[in-house]
């Protein structure tokens, strides 16, 4: 059964796994994407997270159609920041651009409010309290309820908390960073951070970009489907070996527990102090139901510790992994009237 947890301090109430879009409109159609949302919608998932720049908008707009008739019962987060066309002003943290796309958000949501709206990268070229007041501006005009970021440094995040609170503005409530077994680094500031503020803690890429799927084995071909097998992997040839190793070290824990790969990744990210959400990505409704037996997945202080024998806190396994982002997966399909394609 699904559990709902406060999105930090807010009231909010939101599902422990949320709905990532990414795929949206990248490499899955309408269709897909709406069966993929109402079956998240049949588990008891409530938040659903897209961004102005997957697919150049396209996840947004299939995102508000797939909710229409549910508005009322779901909390949709979306992300501003990152580049959406060629201009100098076409992309950031400024008053000028987070208006704007604010409103093109609405729009391809089909929505006339916003529920999460996060800053998605740290802009080190606007100015804080800039991007603070625009933000607090929204959120008095109501097209936005609470505001959050993605990617963000812990020293920003105090500075934006700092910087609100000395000019009265409402502040973050989340924060958005990537988290698995694969990439635990965040554990050093960010996590610790974010619990002692209060923070929500909304975690993406939950496996790994996709190695913690349970799709890789040393020595096989890697599945034509994947996104290793259409992107390439991103990771240094000879990272593969302490890879692999850590895979096959993780599902003999998962094994032993008689659940899949995913669900113990998942169930491990789940059980980490601080952790609110797994922003995960599933492609079919099979795959995310499958996932989402990480929530009947009890690990005991002995699994805890075995995983961090295998992986050490703070430490990252890959040096890189596929961005899930749809501006870069697949090829977007850009919303009507945008005809150029962001580098």
């Amino acid at each position: 059964m699904m559990e709902y947890l406060n999105l930090g301090t807010a009231g909010v109430k939101v599902s422990r796994f949320c709905l990532g879009c990414a795929y949206f409109g990248a490499l899955l159609d309408a269709d897909e994407s709406s069966h993929l949302v109402h079956a998240a919608l049949d588990a008891g998932i409530n938040l659903f997270d897209a961004a102005n720049a997957y697919s150049l908008g396209r996840s947004e707009e299939l995102l508000g159609q797939a909710v229409a008739g549910h508005r009322d019962q779901v909390v949709i987060a979306t992300k501003v920041g990152r580049q959406m066309d060629y201009g100098p002003n076409d992309w950031g943290h400024s008053r000028y651009h987070i208006m704007a796309q604010a409103e093109a958000s609405l729009r391809r949501l089909g929505t006339d409010y916003i529920d999460l709206y996060q800053l998605h990268l740290h802009d080190p070229t606007a100015p804080l309290d800039e991007t603070l007041r625009a933000l607090d501006d929204l959120r008095r005009q109501g097209k936005v309820r609470y505001f959050g970021t993605s990617n963000y440094p812990a020293w920003r995040l105090c500075q934006g908390l700092w910087t609100s609170d000395r000019l009265g503005f409402a502040s973050f409530v989340s924060e958005a960073p990537a988290y698995s077994l694969f990439n635990r680094q965040v554990e050093s500031d960010v996590l610790p951070f974010c619990r002692a503020y209060g923070l929500g803690v909304v975690c993406y890429s939950p496996l790994g970009g996709g190695w913690l799927s349970g799709k890789y084995r040393r020595g096989q071909p890697m599945p034509p489907d994947s996104r290793f097998a259409r992107r390439g992997t991103l990771v240094d040839p000879s990272e593969h070996e302490r890879a692999y190793d850590v895979l096959e070290g993780l599902e003999t824990l998962a094994a032993a527990k008689r659940v899949s790969l995913s669900q113990f990744a998942l169930a491990w990210l789940l059980a980490q102090p601080g952790v609110t959400v797994a922003n995960f990505g599933p492609r079919t409704p099979d795959q995310l139901r499958e996932d989402l037996g990480a929530l009947s997945v009890t690990l005991t202080d002995e699994d805890l510790a075995a995983v961090d024998e295998i992986v050490p806190p703070g430490s990252q396994v890959l040096s890189r992994v596929p961005a899930p982002g749809g501006i870069v997966i697949g090829d977007p399909i850009p919303p009507s009237g945008m005809t150029s394609t962001p580098r």
